[in-house]
């Protein structure tokens, strides 16, 4: 992949409507676009400029050369194809820090398709899948997390999910990070510097200190990992299972979290045969609900399929709702499933409030729980602040700082753990410093494969100044 190319995509989503757009980057991106313009006014870097998207002419139809940047001169002739607006955003102040045209044409497939191929033979290069944004990140512009994040913002399901992409779009996680990894580049140059200027009077670190300097840098790094829980949840959603007896309002209650009448609810026991699933926003966190067929022996082919159905879904989701009828006593089959269920997360709602028997007494159980009534809503607030509780807290705080979402971050974080704790282990066997530096500069790889590499020059550079070397 040559950076040095023009490259040329369209930048909205397939199909029609409203208004597409047309990107193109590079160097010749304004050599490219201007041909196949006919513009009211020079194009001035970070302005909207409306113009006529045309037909380009050949060589003796052209009646004039016009000057970069400027509007071409184009004979009556040339042939209108669409009104455009055009945005020139001018190096190094644009995403990916080449000159960037941006042409925004009615969204007609047809059209955008001809403007691509205009530029393609132009001499353009049709874009590579997430090449804007590599080109952002190769170029300074921003870190692998922003990069990461870009693709976040774009698949957000909700707002929340949205927030969370543009903090860590701002750079969150790698302001999180930065202090981190610059404690880790502080003790390896100053083990550096005992190493290779001993002759110059530098102290060398006595163990107790270095282990001092690992565990300031392990306890911040150990919690940014347990922020894996949440940030997971965050980005990828919450599978939840309501599960439950045949007739215990499983249906009843899903409808009631969906806020429509998704599933069939009928006073017949074994109404729901299959899974029903919908996809709701609790505090801005995406919860798939699936609603299970009633889990009891039975004869009927039908339903014995169904209730193998629940058995599995439980066994696949996050968390799972086991829902008692308040109004009947607890029956073997309700201790089975609480007994099914006893590892993993779940909550156990005591439903039909509205009718509960006086005598009811719910079993004993470590599960959090909570009274509900499906018919009149009683409760419901509280399941979701419960559901809520389970995903980790206020998510509003959470926002702000910055943690965890994919398995790619996590893994390196863990990398990075398992290094310094094996360079506690070198301190405490009285490893020589050299022999330690390579689980240090193992901690610190994983880091700069988060956020971008430190090098050799950047701990260089922090032994002169730090310690004055050649003064």
């Amino acid at each position: 992949m040559n950076l040095d190319d023009t490259i040329v995509a369209i930048a909205t989503p397939p199909g029609r409507g409203g208004i597409g757009v047309v990107r193109l980057a590079g160097s010749e991106a304004r050599a490219i676009a201007m041909p196949m313009l006919r513009l009211k006014h020079e194009l001035d870097p970070g302005h909207a400029i409306f113009g006529e998207l045309i037909e380009p002419e050949d060589q003796d139809g052209c009646v004039g050369t016009a000057a970069p940047g400027r509007p071409a001169e184009h004979s009556s002739a040339s042939r209108r194809i669409d009104e455009v607006v055009v945005t020139y955003f001018a190096k190094p102040h644009s995403y990916t820090t080449d000159d960037i045209i941006e042409i925004s044409a009615h969204g007609s497939p047809v059209v955008l398709r001809h403007v691509v191929e205009l530029a393609l033979a132009s001499g353009a290069r049709l874009a590579e899948p997430g090449e804007f944004t590599m080109r952002a990140f190769l170029n300074g512009r921003i870190d692998l997390t922003q990069a990461e994040a870009v693709r976040d913002l774009i698949e957000a399901q909700t707002l929340f999910q949205a927030k969370v992409a543009a903090r860590q779009l701002e750079g969150a996680l790698s302001r999180r990070l930065q202090p981190i990894k610059q404690r880790l580049v502080e003790l390896i140059a100053l083990l550096e510097a005992g190493i290779d200027f001993a002759e110059d009077d530098v102290a060398i670190l006595r163990g107790e200190k270095i282990l001092e300097h690992v565990r300031e840098i392990h306890s911040p790094l150990e919690r940014l990992a347990s922020s894996f829980a949440y940030g997971k949840i965050v980005r990828e959603g919450l599978t939840l299972a309501i599960v439950g007896r045949p007739n215990v309002g499983k249906s009843s209650l899903f409808n009631r979290l969906v806020e429509r009448e998704r599933a069939i609810v009928t006073a017949s026991p074994g109404t729901t045969r299959d899974l029903v699933s919908e996809t709701v926003s609790l505090g801005g966190i995406p919860v798939e609900l699936v609603d299970t067929a009633g889990i009891r022996h039975t004869l009927d082919e039908a339903e014995s399929i169904g209730v193998r159905k629940s058995i599995e879904a439980v066994a696949e989701s996050d968390l799972v709702l086991v829902v008692l009828d308040s109004s009947q006593p607890v029956e073997d089959e309700d201790i089975r499933l609480l007994e099914r269920v006893s590892q993993q997360p779940a909550i156990l709602v005591e439903n039909k409030a509205d009718i509960a028997s006086s005598r009811f007494a719910g079993p004993s159980s470590r599960l959090p729980q909570v009274r509900t009534s499906a018919i009149t809503g009683e409760g419901i607030s509280e399941l979701r602040a419960q559901i809520l509780r389970h995903v980790g807290g206020e998510a509003s705080a959470q926002v702000e700082t910055g943690f965890l979402t994919n398995l790619r971050h996590r893994s390196l974080v863990q990398d990075s753990l398992t290094a310094l704790a094996a360079a506690e282990g070198a301190v405490s066997n009285r490893v020589p410093h050299e022999m330690l530096l390579l689980d240090l500069y193992s901690a610190l790889r994983p880091l700069d494969e988060i956020t971008g590499a430190t090098t050799t020059d950047d701990i260089l550079n922090l032994i002169f100044s730090t310690f004055c070397i050649g003064k």
